[in-house]
């Protein structure tokens, strides 16, 4: 099987910790320089430090926050001019917790301004060194409830199908350049994110922590959350050249937790 992915230059979003940062490393492991992109310097520089470089590679790091979407637009422009870059992760953290008929519109404004209108801009930049390699990998990493809705989670439920839609039209229109479009729906996983849903659930139950946790395990055939590496290796192998005839899917891997096929 052939994953890789030497002479390839990765940008990772959300890289400064959970998926995005097993990811970076995963994609480094097969041979690809990584540029690592988050908000907070020291942490992407910590990050950055600790990848792999068996095989030459030179990584970077960006620190520019998604959700200002002038500099995020400025700053991957500039960076990929000079490092072209052919596999885009798009990752970048959820939307708080709360129904969605009781959101503000700011809160759907500002989910819609970071999930989907900064993906267009990072296509955007990335695209002109797919199209001139004639290759491109970019997985989009999204959640569960684009085919599921999960409770307690309104407005990101409704901004993650917008996402999977937008990269269901993009792997269409991009396929014939010879460049995928996936998307990874993570289930529980141990990262930040499961930390705050877990939050939302002891404020919106009165249950105590012990017992939400329990109740999620519960629901989930494998009986235990993912470790962010687990999801990593799935999201390196949709950019390895052995995934080159899978676009357009929204893959799950959630220990079997959904219902739908």
């Amino acid at each position: 099987m052939d994953l890789d992915l030497t002479g390839r230059h990765a940008l990772v979003c959300g890289a400064s910790e959970g998926i995005g940062r097993a990811t970076a490393h995963e994609l480094a492991l097969l041979g690809a320089s990584v540029t690592v992109l988050a908000r907070r310097a020291d942490a992407l520089a910590i990050v950055r430090d600790a990848l792999p470089a068996a095989h030459g590679q030179h990584h970077h790091l960006l620190a520019v926050d998604m959700d200002r979407t002038a500099d995020l637009e400025a700053t991957v422009t500039a960076h990929v001019a000079a490092h072209p870059a052919q596999i885009l992760i798009h990752n970048t953290g959820g939307p708080a917790g709360g129904s969605a008929h009781e959101a503000p519109l700011d809160a759907f404004e500002a989910a819609f301004r970071r999930h989907l209108l900064g993906g267009q801009v990072l296509v955007q930049a990335v695209l002109p060194a797919m199209r001139a390699a004639h290759w491109g990998r970019i997985v989009n990493v999204v959640s569960t409830s684009v085919r599921e809705p999960i409770a307690g989670l309104g407005v990101s439920n409704t901004v993650r199908g917008a996402v999977a839609s937008w990269a269901k039209t993009l792997s269409r229109e991009l396929a014939p350049e010879g460049i995928t479009v996936n998307n990874v729906l993570p289930g529980y996983t141990r990262t930040g994110r499961i930390d705050q849903i877990v939050a939302d659930r002891v404020r919106r139950t009165g249950q105590d922590e012990a017992a939400v946790l329990a109740s999620m395990r519960a629901n989930v055939p494998a009986g235990r959350f993912a470790e962010p590496a687990e999801t990593a290796g799935v999201i390196a192998f949709l950019c390895s050249p052995a995934a080159a005839y899978v676009t357009g899917v929204s893959l799950p891997v959630d220990g079997g937790r959904m219902a739908s096929i």
